[in-house]
Formats: C-alpha cells, structure tokens, sequence
C-alpha cells in the first residue's frame, strides 16, 4: 500500500526545507519546572500582535490616510463595510489588551527576578517593546481623524514640543509643520503602518532569539537538582496552556467589541470647537499629572518625572543586589516597579473620578456624544448605507437646522431672529398672530418680503381664514363649515391677488397656498424658494436642493413638520 497524499506531502517538504528539525527545534524547549500558567504572557503578546496585523491590513484596504477622507472612510468602515466595525473593534480592542499582557509580563518577571544576569539585555528589549507599543497606540488613535483623535494627540505633541532645545523641531518634523494638517496625518499614518511595525518585528525577533539561549527562568524556589528532574519540554503541556490562554484573551476581546459594537467615532475634528480632551487609559495617568502640577513644573510632570521612571526600570537589573532570586530578598526592585505600575493606576483612576465629578466635563461629554451619534447618523444619510429610525431622523433634522437655518430663524429657542420664527409655524395661533401682524419682527419685519397688509377681518371670519390656511397641509381635525367660509373670504379679501391656492401655479411674489405645510410643499419651497411658486425675485432664502442629500432634505421637513 503506498503513501497517502499527506505523507508524500509532508515528506516533500521535508526534503527541501528541513520543516521537521526547525519545529523539533521549536516545541522542544526545555521548561525548567514544568509547564507553568505564569509562562503564558509571551505567547498571548505574539497572539495580540497577530490580531493586530490581520486586521490592521484588513483596515488599511478601506482607509485613507488625508484629512478630507480619513473621518468618512472610518465611518464607511463601521456603517458599511461587511463586518467592519467587528474588524475595528477588535484592532482598538487588540491594542489596549497588547499593553495589559505586556505590563502583566512585566510584572512576572519583575517577580521572577528574570531581568538579572545574563537576562538584562531581554529586559531592555521588553521595555522597548513597551515603548513601542504605547507608541502604535499614540499613533493610532489620531487615524481617524475624530475630535478625541485629534485633540488627544495634540495634547501629546506639544509636550513633545515643551522640551528644552530639541522639542520644538521635533514637534515640527512629526506635525509636518507648525500646525496639524494633511502632512500630519500622513506622517502617524507611515509611523503607525510602517517605521513601527518594522520595530516591533525587529524586537520581537531579538527577543525570542534572547530567551532561546537563555531559556526560561525556573522558579526561585527550585534549585539546581530539582531542576533537572523536573524539566520538560514545551510540547505539549506549555503549548497548551498557551493556546488556552490565547483563547481566552480572544473570547473575551470578541464579548467586548460585540457588547460596544465597535470601537468608538467621535464627530470629525473640528479645530474651532472646546472639545474636551482625554488621552486613552494608557496615557491618562500622564495627563493627570499634568493637571495639577503649575504651569511652570510642567515640563517636569512631561519628561523628568517619566525619565527618572524608565531610567528605574533600564536601571533594574543593576539595583538588585540581592544574593538570590527569592522575592523575599529583592524588595527594592519589586517596589520599584510595584510604585512605577500601582502610582500609574491611582493617577488613572483619580483621573476618572475627577472627571465623573466635574459638572462641566460631564456636560461637554454629553454635547460630543450627541454630536459623534448625529454625525454616524449624517453619514448613514449621506451614503444611504442605513434606514433612518424615527427617533434618528429628528436627530439629523435638529442638526440640519442647526446648519443650515439657526442663523436665520428660531426654532425651540435657538437661532437668530432675520426671518421668520417656526415655533409654532403653522399652527392656528401663529396663523392668527400673522394675519394680524406680517411686518412684526417674529415675521417678516426683517426680510425684503414685509409689505403685506394686516387681514381686518376679525372674530368668526378670522377663525375661518386661519382655518382655511391651516387645513391646507392636508391636516386631521379641520372644521369643514369654517374652511368653506374660509374659502370664500380667501376671494372675497382679493388674496388671490397675491397668493395663488391651487398648489401648483406660479404667484406675484407670494406663496402658493395650496398644500401649505405639506410635505411636498415644503419640499418645493426648501429646494428653490426662489421660484416663483413661493417668493419670486425678493426670496433672499438659499437654495438647499443641491446641498442636502435626499434623507437630509426628509429629516428637515419631517422636524419642520413637527413644529406645526
């Protein structure tokens, strides 16, 4: 019976490339001690870098690095792109979790006392590999070119700029200049996709390279003897552990992303707005020393302090003068890096508390989540990528208003009084109060369109005037008698000299009456009010039917229409 496809296979490939020895090579690492949970941390880190190459490729096939199009193909990631907030989610997610193994191995080895002779230079390497990570992460978050990105970062670069002599054109060379720009986003985006990975690879293979030839540290509690007799090889009971361990990161990476759905998108930048600024957890203890030190101890909350800090732990394997490996006989360099990681932690989580305290924080929170929710909601519209809820819908209307029409008229309060006021605009009360008073100011007083005579009838006859105009939009609840005598007296007042009501014809200068309020009524006169259906040649109204995208246009008429 000959060999199965497999077999031929493998031994193909063995032939030529040796596979057999280099993973004989690989899984037969002798463990001091037997496979232990400790050892775990190395195999998770390569884990989360794994995870954050896939997907970070899988982003960069949708994402363009430029300020006009960096926020929109970020919003197209997340609204459209199959799966692609999951793909996100677990990039940002990947990168939060990357530092927590690290500062968890960190912690081990401190514990293991693995950083002594002949281990300092493995322990460089991992700090360095720290630094580099905080790096991806500083980098990373301005990408998508959001108000927390934007600012965040900004906060970073001009502590990089408040160092003596050297700060200022270093500031300049990674801004790209003397203020943040394309050139800016450029320059993070070939830091975060390029010149960083090619460090991390670099240290990561000097890395395994290093602990390969010195091996694993046994537990200080075993010694020489003992040793031997317990050694045993990585496979199968490290890789297993390894693999568990991986598993477990993963699984609770994908309830996080799926709970959050995604990674968050705050509005676009927007360099004129009083953004509230935090950086990320990983660099909140950093700015919460810079809070409460004075203007002028700054510069030492920035760099002395962080200095003296990875000056520490470069220095560690040279403050441990301990005679042995035991915890017990290694205080000072279990403080040292215990007050480095637990004082991080208290500036982090004072820095939480101070901001769930403060009122002010609080309310600009509020305004940025609401104005991230409506620009997700602008971009759903804009695209098309998503059906508009009920409750969306007013959202986007209130902002398109905000735009495009505060600065003209009033609505709930807010907006500037040089057209009409539209609380209320097409209700019986607003009707009545225009009949008697066209030129007030919460009118036309302020437009090129006053002129219009007050309407003198009062009583019976004006209730069935406003009647007849507030039925036109087509509402429930009119009374038929009054709109008859409406009607008549519509004639009867010479209106029709202005105001045409058949809803299609054009007038002298005056709205067309005829489904006032409707829908497709103001939809007419939102597109061109300028024709001469509406208010002809004195129209000082911009046109919107070539600046509002089509659900834009619906959600504007839809609030206006709530405002009846």
């Amino acid at each position: 019976m000959g060999e199965g496809p497999f077999a031929r296979l493998a031994a193909f490939l063995e032939e030529r490339t040796g596979y057999r020895a280099l993973a004989q090579a690989a899984f037969s690492e002798p463990v001091p001690g037997g496979a232990r949970k400790r050892y775990v941390f190395g195999s998770v880190l390569l884990f989360l870098i794994g995870n954050q190459v896939i997907t970070g490729l899988l982003l960069a096939a949708g994402y363009a690095p430029s300020t006009h199009d960096a926020w929109a193909s970020v919003a197209y990631i997340e609204e459209v792109a199959p799966l692609g907030w999951f793909i996100r989610g677990m990039h940002s997610t990947g990168a939060s979790a990357a530092i927590v193994i690290v500062l968890l191995h960190l912690m081990q080895v401190t514990w293991a006392g693995a950083y002594r002779r002949p281990r300092e230079v493995t322990w460089w390497v991992g700090l360095g590999l720290l630094g580099l990570l905080l790096a991806f992460g500083l980098t990373g978050y301005l990408l998508p070119w959001d108000q927390k990105g934007y600012f965040a970062t900004q906060v970073a670069t001009n502590i990089l700029g408040a160092t003596p002599i050297v700060g200022p054109p270093a500031q300049a060379i990674v801004q790209g200049g003397a203020h943040y720009g394309n050139l800016t986003l450029t320059r993070f985006y070939a830091l975060h996709v390029i010149l960083l990975p090619m460090g991390v690879v670099g240290l990561i293979v000097l890395h395994v390279v290093l602990f390969r030839r010195h091996g694993v540290t046994p537990p200080a509690s075993l010694d020489e003897p003992t040793l031997v007799a317990r050694t045993e090889p990585f496979y199968p009971r490290q890789v297993a552990l390894d693999a568990m361990a991986a598993a477990l990161c993963a699984a609770v990476m994908v309830v996080l992303v799926v709970r959050s759905h995604g990674a968050g998108l705050e509005a676009p930048a927007d360099p004129s707005s009083s953004y509230e600024a935090r950086p990320e957890w990983y660099f909140l203890p950093l700015f919460q020393l810079l809070r409460h030190l004075p203007g002028s101890l700054e510069l030492v909350g920035a760099l002395v302090v962080p200095l003296i800090a990875v000056g520490l732990l470069l220095a560690l394997p040279f403050l441990d003068r301990a005679k042995t490996r035991s915890p017990s006989a290694r205080r000072v360099p279990i403080a040292i890096v215990g007050f480095i990681i637990g004082g991080s932690i208290a500036l982090g989580v004072s820095a939480r508390l101070e901001d769930a305290q403060d009122g002010a924080f609080a309310r600009g929170r509020a305004r940025a989540d609401e104005e991230a929710v409506a620009a997700r909601i602008r971009f759903r519209a804009r695209t098309g990528s998503a059906p508009l809820g009920a409750a969306e819908q007013r959202i986007l209307g209130t902002v398109v208003f905000g735009e495009h029409c505060a600065g003209c008229h009033v609505l709930d309060g807010h907006g500037e009084a040089h057209a009409p006021d539209l609380d209320g605009w097409s209700s019986r009360k607003w009707i009545d109060a225009f009949l008697a008073a066209p030129d007030d100011a919460r009118f036309f007083g302020h437009t090129d369109l006053h002129g219009m005579k007050p309407v003198a009838v009062v009583g019976v006859d004006r209730a069935a005037l406003v009647e007849w105009i507030w039925s036109q939009g087509g509402r429930e609840g009119a009374d038929p008698a009054l709109i008859t005598r409406g009607a008549a007296l519509f004639e009867e007042l010479s209106c029709s000299d202005c105001h045409e009501s058949d809803g299609t014809s054009d007038g002298t200068g005056a709205p067309n009456l005829g489904g006032r309020a409707s829908a497709a009524w103001l939809e007419g006169l939102l597109a061109d009010p300028g024709s001469a259906r509406y208010f002809g040649k004195k129209n000082k109204m911009p046109r919107f039917k070539d600046k509002l995208a089509p659900a834009e246009m619906d959600a504007l008429i839809a609030l206006l229409r709530s405002k009846r």
